[in-house]
């Protein structure tokens, strides 16, 4: 479903992606973790060309993202993202966000369109919120709507940059909640995340990145328990201490 070959990535002097090579099969949730700075947050940004990349070739569902144009607006389309910031329009309700995309980019009549956003607030816990603005609800509550909006234009793949680390600690596991549910449903999803228990519960695969290099590609069992680098040992050491 996303398949990434020799891509290179500079900031000015800084590489900060070196030959990644990935392939994420259909329906597989890969969870990528690493220290700050090790291209994480860029490498999902690539995925629907966020980032444009120096070198070589990202597909999606087996077509290579153009750089530009009509061609990668529809691409762009069948990539679902949810970033830390829940980027919701202030001015539109809840119902009104969700069914933007939908019937201004998929051109699905406004009724459709306003059954599938009740449908995927209701899947994400909140559609009593429906009428209300983003200011009114918890930021939770807000990305959990950044979800259900990402999903209203059914896409393809889901990224997920860090959608918890903006949250207060008691609205991580709701929206860790709804990501669960769409691993559990066959959603192929790609997710940037400090949340090892996540990681554990709802990856089928972890990739730990260091200075913009894939080092370890495995299951979260063995990457857990018997992690093969160093630079993995000492992450872990670090984190899982607290």
């Amino acid at each position: 479903m996303i398949a990434m070959h020799g891509v290179q990535k500079h900031f000015g002097e800084l590489h900060v992606l070196r030959d990644i090579e990935l392939e994420i099969p259909r329906g597989q949730v890969a969870i990528v973790i690493g220290p700050s700075g090790s291209g994480k947050s860029t490498l999902c940004r690539t995925i629907n060309r966020l980032e444009p990349i120096d070198e070589g070739t990202i597909a999606v569902d087996g077509q290579v993202l153009p750089a530009e144009g009509k061609a990668l607006a529809a691409l762009r389309a069948d990539v679902g993202m949810v970033f830390q910031s829940f980027n919701l329009f202030s001015h539109k309700t809840i119902l009104q966000n969700v069914m933007l995309a939908p019937s201004k980019v998929r051109k699905i009549k406004k009724e459709d369109a306003r059954k599938r956003a009740v449908e995927l607030l209701e899947r994400v816990g909140i559609a009593e919120q429906a009428e209300k603005y983003p200011a009114q609800l918890s930021g939770g509550q807000q990305q959990r709507v950044a979800i259900a909006r990402a999903l209203a234009m059914s896409p393809k793949v889901m990224l997920f940059d860090e959608p918890t680390s903006a949250l207060d600690p008691e609205m991580v596991n709701e929206v860790l909640d709804v990501m669960v549910g769409l691993a559990r449903d066959g959603m192929t999803m790609l997710v940037v995340t400090h949340e090892m228990g996540f990681a554990r519960k709802a990856g089928d695969r972890v990739l730990f990145m260091s200075d913009g290099q894939i080092v370890e590609d495995t299951d979260p069992d063995t990457f857990f328990t018997n992690p093969s680098s160093n630079r993995a040992k000492d992450f872990l050491g670090k984190i899982l201490s607290h």
